[in-house]
């Protein structure tokens, strides 16, 4: 009698679920796929800056062109505590030992900056300084994850926009939505090292030479944002 009990409820659960999804595709309903994007400038720009003895012509130490550095970084009102931090050694300076016991003394910070035109200065006053070892790592934007919330907002509703055009010529409305499904949302966040595409410098001639006379004019890719949803209404 156990067993058949539990039969009978299997059956019905069974039976049960059948008949939700049969009803679910029975009502009439339109489904839609829409997608939103935007451009924006990135306002976070990774500096790696590298201060190595050898580098500069008159062999200033490192710890002189870390002073530099710090003089070139407050004339710019850079706030050092926030924007600027020390990379790990172990990780990143494998590459700068020499064979033997002789060790090149170098230091490589991280520095953080929020546009183009303080990236230029800063960049153009270093090299007067000759700290040339100086490259953009990465460029991102500081509220990505709010603008892909608001992308995703405006996917669905132009995901009911044309849901509502549709069936308009047939004379019909559409209900309340059945399904939601975020199918993509995206950010391209650049990678960038060294000369790479999605920078466009100028001016940059005069610091290979001469120092630089004046600030470096450097204009960055705008990142694309985007969101794609796919819903479904019922059609009344």
């Amino acid at each position: 009698m156990k067993k058949l009990g539990l039969l009978l409820i299997i059956g019905f659960l069974t039976f049960q679920s059948h008949s939700q999804t049969k009803n679910f595709i029975d009502q009439p309903f339109l489904e839609t796929i829409a997608e939103v994007d935007t451009l924006v400038t990135p306002d976070k720009i990774h500096l790696m800056i590298i201060l190595n003895e050898e580098d500069n012509r008159n062999r200033n130490s490192t710890e002189e062109l870390e002073a530099s550095m710090f003089k070139v970084l407050k004339t710019l009102n850079i706030d050092l505590e926030k924007s600027l931090s020390v990379v790990d050694y172990s990780s990143d300076f494998k590459k700068y030992f020499l064979a033997g016991q002789k060790v090149l003394k170098t230091k490589m910070f991280s520095l953080i900056l929020k546009d183009a035109q303080t990236v230029g200065k800063v960049m153009a006053g270093l090299e007067r300084e000759e700290i040339s070892n100086v490259s953009i790592s990465k460029t991102e934007y500081s509220k990505s994850e709010q603008l892909l919330l608001e992308l995703r907002t405006k996917a669905i509703l132009k995901a009911k926009r044309n849901a509502e055009n549709m069936v308009e010529p047939l004379n019909q409305k559409i209900g309340k939505a059945i399904y939601v499904s975020d199918l993509e949302t995206a950010s391209i966040t650049s990678q960038l090292q060294g000369k790479v595409a999605g920078i466009q410098i100028r001016g940059a001639s005069s610091i290979y030479g001469n120092r630089a006379s004046e600030d470096i004019m450097i204009d960055f890719e705008k990142m694309e944002f985007s969101a794609k949803v796919n819903v479904k209404f019922i059609i009344e």
